[in-house]
């Protein structure tokens, strides 16, 4: 991370100035030329090298209040930020986010450190200087670029590149032999601090792989990569590939058992559903059996007229009745004689 080194010209080696330009007097009448802010986000920010500020109005220094107040109205303040940004994630996302919000009229300045410098004093990274260049030009808070920024900060670079103030977390960041690496900018007021966003850093991402190294190693190795390019052994790469063999099968198991449960289910389904018709009809037949052959069904009411237009058909016709003057229908019987016996 830059530090800032010493300078005669004052006490923390900022100058109270950051231009060489002639004394204000003779400056009044110079407009501000400073790159804006980009409005728009169809291409990506430019390298400094390319759109460098060749303003020639002198930038006053600011105060962090005055800043926010939206001073100076001729021109926009401009923010450094710095850092490897090695797999750039949503951590330095949200802190680029911040710094660039700082302000009401922004122009954020961010430097990127090369291989070599990050090599020498941080460690080795994943991605290459140019990589990571690439990642910050397509951030959406970033106006410009710096490749290949100094792991010190001096106040040569902070005139270069008229930088009004430098962002960072607030905690101390021990390097180079010094316990707190921003001490100096914070002591020349030129200092804004931004909050870490918890969970998430290339370290973390770095253990994540390293803790579960054999699983992207087999995943690699299933998608094309050689045993040489992942720098696997040739024992590990057959575990590996064995281990894969025995992943898919899982699978294929566990497919099996998925497409099984899901037939059995159906089946289930379709059972209750017969059963369910099953019974309506099964309803149905006993209430018709029961209402044609029950107590007071329509069966026993017809057999009751058949029955009765039976008997009627089988008695035999009675004969007239004698009932004063007029003869009953009774027919007379057989007259019987008696013989009166013998003594």
């Amino acid at each position: 991370m830059p530090v800032l080194t010493t300078d005669a010209e004052s006490e923390t080696g900022i100058p109270k100035s950051l231009s060489n330009e002639p004394p204000s007097e003779t400056m009044e009448e110079i407009e501000h030329t400073c790159p804006q802010p980009r409005l728009t986000l169809t291409a990506p920010a430019p390298f400094a090298d390319e759109s460098s500020c060749q303003c020639r109005a002198p930038h006053e220094k600011l105060t962090i209040a005055q800043a926010r107040l939206g001073t100076p109205v001729d021109r926009p303040v401009r923010v450094y930020a710095d850092g490897i940004f090695d797999l750039f994630h949503s951590g330095h996302a949200r802190a680029l986010m911040q710094a660039k919000t700082l302000f009401p009229n922004s122009y954020l300045l961010v430097g990127v450190c090369s291989d070599d410098l990050t090599h020498k004093f941080k460690g080795f990274t994943v991605m290459n200087e140019a990589e990571r260049y690439e990642a910050l030009r397509h951030c959406r808070y970033v106006d410009e670029v710096i490749r290949d920024a100094p792991w010190t900060l001096t106040p040569e670079f902070l005139e270069k590149h008229k930088i009004d103030f430098v962002a960072h977390d607030d905690i101390p960041y021990s390097s180079a032999g010094s316990d707190d690496v921003y001490k100096h900018i914070k002591e020349a007021g030129m200092f804004v601090p931004t909050q870490r966003t918890e969970g998430i850093s290339t370290s973390d991402i770095i253990t994540r792989i390293v803790r579960d190294y054999d699983v992207y190693a087999r995943r690699n190795l299933q998608r094309g990569y050689t045993a040489k390019e992942l720098n696997v052994s040739f024992i590990n790469e057959k575990k590996y590939r064995f281990q894969n063999q025995v992943d898919k099968m899982k699978e294929k198991v566990k497919n099996v058992e998925e497409r099984s449960k899901e037939f059995v289910n159906r089946v289930e389904e379709k059972s209750h559903d017969l059963i369910q018709k099953w019974e309506e009809k099964s309803r149905e037949f006993i209430g018709n059996f029961l209402e044609l052959f029950g107590p007071d069904g329509a069966w026993k009411q017809m057999f009751q007229e058949r029955s009765s237009r039976m008997l009627q058909a089988l008695s035999p016709k009675q004969s007239p009745v004698k009932k004063e003057g007029f003869l009953s229908q009774t027919p007379k019987g057989p007259e019987i004689k008696v013989h009166p016996s013998t003594s």
